[in-house]
């Protein structure tokens, strides 16, 4: 690893684009800002209490009501925060001391608003203000990366909230008194099954509906879709003015009944048009994340504004002055916290960006994957391992932004790298998924957890006990990024819409299971036994490949001499995997394997596609021999690692083409029968019902 002059260090850091005033500034200046922005409005004009209300409202009345409520209420926050430490002290106050007062330890207690809040951090859109700089690094459009990042997050808080109930079923729990509702099974039943429709529903009429505008009105789309949220919100603020304004509760104030959920939801279902705008103008529009920001944000300034003169005019309270003077205090402070929180998150990325352009200056990254593959000895589950735990200690302290420039600048380019050598291909996002993750977890890991010490604080628990429990219920969203990388199904990548209603089921059904084994109770206490088989069924579920590659190889090789011949016979656009084997150009006498995936263009003679892309093979006897990329070409990068001029060849070695199998979802069925003996066994211990 060479050195540098101060001088050039300097002018590395701060005169061009791998430094200070890098990509990850720039994005933040020109993109998260908005973003942070719209949050801190969307909470001044008083979303997170009614977030927070009607979480408890809808499940404060089931086992461990309040931790549950504490988990949805953190992951709507999680929509607009920045923050992992923020969404514990917004949530946490009020979530923390009821959940102590109905039965949770104080260290279990802040452990629920840990995960919670730290999982805020992993949801789609806003991701923490890093899914802008995932999209920037990894070129991958927003709205694809929004689709890609939505299902392990929703997967997890589901699992989540399964752990919580766990817990309250072994601790005896019952859920918070409910307002008194007469109401057999079956209207009870109806209304569950009415409330979903009614929510499916109204996602097809904001998606058909406004999809719909753009085709009717092509030359109107902003005009229709404007007056169409004007509408609406003054529908809306109708509704919300006819019932009174939520108020701050105190924390710490007994809660004796909870609101009936109606009653809560009608006072600010005008806070959800904001986030429909911005999702409309994404995925319908098309629109870039920074105009979609400002749009948005433009539409939660009208909100702030208005939203009190409005109420004020239905209810005819002849207070309008007043009304309009909260308004702007609403909007002014909203700015402010805008502002200040955005001053820490340019602080971070400027600084994240120094240490950026010191790993581009001194090729850090290359010794840290040859520490990381020495460590490993060529095994990709130690080598992920290592990542992970790399990952985990590199994002301690950090915020969120500076918490992914960090890691996936040290390690995303390892796992491609030594994944690469030692056969594994994984899409990029994937990889960048996978150290994101983990960085993330950092804020609950003792001894700097500082999500842990947050939540502490409110609680009066100890803070590396509630670190070391919240990770404890962390553990299922750490799985996940490792299920990822073997099974790129669960980012929705090539997957069709039934397909993925599929993994969905399959996905919830594994992740409770997991979490199930890893908190000892499923229908009754489990004995080792169970635990090991809920394991190997969740296993199963999320990756049959696994099983299905001992019964038959995913691959069958050719020799490397048929690479031009397989070349031509790859159909429009798609791709062919080959292993080059040759030696490396910083050691001459060790020969590295590297496997490519090579992405061939249209139809063509094979030397002809190999050309297109920078490859130039040319066969020699028994031997397909591999000429240097020119510098520019798109595998350029991978393959500048040999050395071409020694006394040995770089050559392709074998030609990997996908074998025909049996699907491998057959070994969902052996999975399912062991779990059928699973719930036999613990049916007849059972003393509690099982939700």
């Amino acid at each position: 690893m060479e050195g540098a002059s101060l001088g050039k260090a300097m002018w590395h850091f701060w005169m061009q684009s791998e430094g200070v005033f890098g990509v990850a500034l720039g994005v933040s200046a020109s993109m998260i800002f908005l973003f942070v922005l719209f949050g801190s409005l969307l909470e001044k004009a008083g979303a997170g209490n009614y977030f927070i209300k009607l979480a408890f409202a809808l499940l404060g009345h089931l086992r461990g009501g309040p931790a549950k409520a504490a988990v949805v209420a953190s992951a709507l926050s999680g929509l607009y925060s920045g923050s992992s430490i923020a969404n514990v002290v917004t949530t946490g106050t009020f979530t923390i001391p009821l959940m102590k007062r109905t039965g949770f330890k104080a260290e279990k207690a802040g452990a629920v608003e840990v995960a919670s809040s730290t999982n805020g951090q992993l949801t789609p859109p806003v991701m923490g203000a890093a899914a802008f700089l995932i999209s920037e690094f990894t070129g991958i459009s927003y709205p694809e990366l929004i689709k890609h990042a939505f299902l392990p997050a929703v997967i997890s808080y589901i699992a989540l909230v399964y752990i919580v109930h766990l817990e309250a079923l072994k601790l005896g729990l019952q859920g918070m008194k409910r307002p008194t509702i007469t109401a057999t099974i079956a209207q009870r039943l109806s209304g569950v099954l009415f409330g979903f429709l009614a929510m499916c529903i109204l996602a097809a009429v904001v998606y058909y509906g406004l999809g719909w505008i753009k085709v009717a009105f092509p030359n109107l789309t902003f005009t229709v879709a404007s007056v169409i949220f004007l509408a609406a919100y003054v529908f809306l603020i109708g509704l919300a003015s006819r019932h009174p304004e939520l108020e701050m509760d105190d924390p710490n104030a007994p809660l004796e009944e909870l609101p009936r959920a109606w009653d809560v939801a009608v006072t600010g279902f005008h806070f959800i048009l904001p986030i429909v705008v911005l999702i409309w103008c994404i995925l319908i529009e098309r629109l870039s994340p920074t105009t979609s920001a400002y749009w948005a944000t433009i539409a939660m300034l009208v909100i702030v504004l208005t939203q009190r003169p409005l109420k004020a005019l239905f209810r005819a309270s002849g207070d309008m002055g007043n009304a309009w003077k909260q308004g702007g205090h609403d909007f002014v402070q909203g700015m402010i916290a805008g502002a200040r929180s955005m001053i820490g998150i340019g602080v971070a990325t400027g600084a994240a960006g120094v240490i950026v352009g010191t790993v581009s200056l001194t090729g850090l990254h290359q010794v840290v994957g040859e520490f990381v593959e020495f460590l490993s000895g060529g095994s990709i589950m130690v080598m992920l391992l290592l990542v992970a735990v790399m990952s985990l200690i590199l994002g301690m302290g950090l915020p969120t932004t500076a918490n992914y420039i960090v890691v996936s600048s040290l390690m995303a380019p390892v796992i491609v790298a030594v994944g690469a050598q030692n056969g594994l291909i994984v899409p990029l996002v994937a990889v960048h998924l996978f150290v994101f993750y983990f960085g993330i977890l950092a804020d609950d890991t003792p001894p700097v957890g500082l999500a842990a010490f947050a939540a502490a604080a409110i609680s009066g628990g100890d803070p590396i006990r509630t670190g070391i429990q919240g990770f404890a219920y962390d553990i299922r969203t750490a799985l996940l990024p490792f299920l990822f990388i073997f099974n790129t199904e669960l980012l929705l990548i090539d997957v069709g819409p039934a397909k993925a209603v599929f993994i969905f089921i399959v996905g919830v059904t594994a992740m409770m299971l997991f979490a199930a084994a890893t908190q000892g109770y499923f229908l009754a206490r489990s004995r080792i036994w169970e635990t090991v088989a809920l394991l190997l069924v969740a296993f199963t579920l999320f990756r049959p490949g696994f099983w299905l590659d001992y019964v038959q190889p995913p691959f069958v090789d050719r020799p490397g001499t048929e690479l031009i011949e397989l070349a031509g016979e790859v159909e429009d656009g798609g791709t062919l995997r080959m292993v080059v084997s040759g030696p490396d150009f910083d050691n001459p006498d060790k020969i590295r394997d590297l496997t490519l995936v090579v992405e061939l263009g249209p139809k063509a003679e094979g030397t002809d596609r190999l050309f297109n892309v920078g490859l130039m093979a040319m066969e020699d006897g028994d031997k397909m021999i591999l000429e240097e990329p020119l510098a520019g070409t798109p595998y350029f990068p991978q393959l500048k690692g040999y050395d071409y001029y020694g006394d040995e060849s770089v050559v392709v070695s074998k030609i990997q083409l996908p074998a025909e199998r049996i699907a491998k979802e057959v070994f969902y069925i052996p999975a399912l029968l062991l779990l059928g003996l699973v719930v036999l066994m613990q049916r007849r211990r059972q003393t509690v019902p099982a939700f």
